[in-house]
């Protein structure tokens, strides 16, 4: 995050037409998977405020400000732009398809469509197949675990959960790995495997050193301490 904030800076100190939007698109698309909503909502303004002469591409405004308002409770407005937004993309190849898909996916679980959820995700882990584009892949399997675990499918999830924290671990994907590990020891102590959620999330939390403010490290903070004996 610091060098993100640095590159928006040094971008703008030199005017370079082509370098801020694309500092301020990473810097969202940052903020989007770290769960730093103030600073998003930051990024997604900043973006929309660009003066004419800086080329921010319709689609890339139209899905930050679709994700925008999906964290700020306009979910259903939310969610038709970031369909829109990943219509357009769609059209041009980008790679960034599962990542989109990934947060549609989160929008309509927010709505409460679990089914709707559950197919964008296959959709996106179809395109993760053919394209080979795997950074979020961990990511999407353990989300769908969610969603399954909602409709009370137990084995199913956790089959899943287990599958994302072996791939994170494999890409060294520290952020996801923790996110799996979470939701795997919240499902182990949900079934009264306390000691077994702990061993498994404890080392996963303990290789941080940094961002103990950030949600994900806030939440795993919260649930090793209510695994406590």
């Amino acid at each position: 995050m610091v060098q993100s904030s640095a590159a928006i800076t040094e971008a703008r100190r030199r005017a370079h037409l082509p370098s801020l939007p694309l500092a301020l698109i990473f810097g969202a698309r940052l903020h989007s998977l770290d769960g730093n909503n103030a600073a998003f909502s930051a990024r997604v303004a900043q973006l929309a405020a660009l003066e004419e002469g800086y080329r921010v591409g319709p689609w890339a405004r139209m899905f930050f400000s679709g994700w925008n308002k999906v964290k700020n409770g306009d979910v259903v407005e939310g969610i038709s732009l970031l369909r829109s937004a990943f219509d357009g993309y769609h059209a041009t190849g980008v790679v960034w398809l599962p990542y989109q898909l990934t947060l549609l996916a989160k929008a309509c679980e927010s709505a409460g469509q679990v089914e709707e959820g559950l197919a964008i995700l296959d959709e996106a882990l179809q395109i993760v197949a053919r394209t080979g584009v795997r950074w979020v892949v961990a990511e999407l399997y353990r989300h769908k675990g969610q969603l399954l675990l909602r409709q009370g499918q137990t084995e199913a999830a956790e089959e899943l959960y287990h599958e994302a924290l072996g791939i994170a671990r494999e890409q060294e994907a520290k952020l996801w790995e923790l996110r799996a590990a979470v939701s795997l020891a919240r499902l182990c102590r949900d079934q009264g495997h306390r000691a077994k959620a702990r061993e498994l999330l404890a080392p996963v939390y303990g290789w941080f050193t940094e961002g103990f403010d950030t949600p994900d490290l806030k939440e795993a903070k919260a649930l090793l301490e209510a695994l406590n004996p």
